[in-house]
């Protein structure tokens, strides 16, 4: 049994939140440069542009990317044989988010009793946390400051089996197509298909931590990615919703088995400041 001190943890967590928040990703860059080269409308291109200096500009000032600095999602891969001394998981992981969202001068955007007072929680806890437990005595985690204005065009579809392959593609066009600009694209595209309604909420959402241009693994997915993809950005929204083909940097979906009689099918978007970060203990 390996042990953890539940303060490293903290550390991390911090760490990766104030990481995640100032600087995109290799992938999302490499991907964002390409589309600034392959864009056809001169506005489009312009826009790009602004979005690629102003990841210049965070990562060099180590100021956040955008002034939503999300709610804190956290993806934890916890080893059978890690046990965690000096405090338990989940109190480690928000004072991790507290440090970083009070010291990283992020702002606070998680609010107690939301149907009514709304009262805001001033350090951005509680984190939103999604623990899989998995063979091994490391601690695998990853942080997802998930903005607000993309989460809200989340959908959920409890579809038919009837509907098959073409009911899929057209609840996610429609998604991506009724929120127009505002999810702040060139977004990516995240899809669940299978489980329960809860299980392909959490799929959606889990393969956007996937990198931009890396396809799932069984080819009849990834077929089903490319055409998603090429579907989206013939839709003419573009960067921010200027119009162009840059509606979408990548689409991954992410499949689990479902009952016999069901086919949800979630679909969830992440803005142009695609964040997430990474550590493993």
């Amino acid at each position: 049994m390996r042990e953890i001190d539940a303060r490293e943890i903290t550390r991390t967590v911090a760490r990766l939140f104030c990481e995640a928040n100032f600087y995109l990703t290799d992938d999302v860059l490499e991907a964002l440069k390409k589309a600034r080269e392959t864009e056809e409308s001169p506005v489009a291109k312009e826009v790009l542009e602004q979005i690629l200096q102003n990841a210049d500009i965070a990562a060099k000032e180590q100021i956040p990317l955008c002034q939503d600095c999300g709610a804190a999602v956290v993806f934890v891969e916890l080893g059978q044989e890690v046990h965690i001394t000096g405090g338990d998981m989940v109190t480690a992981i928000n004072e991790g988010v507290k440090q970083a969202y009070n010291e990283g001068y992020l702002r606070k955007s998680m609010v107690k009793q939301p149907f009514s007072a709304r009262v805001n929680t001033k350090d951005n806890t509680p984190a939103i946390i999604y623990t899989d437990i998995v063979p091994g005595d490391k601690v695998k985690i990853t942080v997802v400051p998930k903005g607000g204005g993309a989460e809200n065009m989340s959908r959920l579809g409890m579809l038919t089996p009837a509907a098959g392959r073409k009911g899929v593609i057209d609840l996610v066009l429609d998604a991506v197509d009724k929120a127009g600009s505002n999810p702040c694209p060139p977004i990516i595209v995240g899809v669940g298909i299978g489980g329960t309604a809860e299980k392909t909420l959490q799929l959606a959402k889990k393969s956007l931590l996937r990198k931009v241009g890396e396809h799932n693994p069984d080819p009849e997915v990834a077929e089903l990615e490319r055409e998603l993809l090429e579907k989206v950005n013939n839709l003419g929204i573009g960067p921010m919703g200027y119009g162009g083909r840059t509606t979408a940097l990548a689409v991954n979906v992410e499949v689990f088995p479902a009952h016999i009689a069901s086919m949800p099918v979630a679909v969830n978007l992440n803005c142009h400041s695609s964040r997430h970060k990474e550590a493993v203990l």
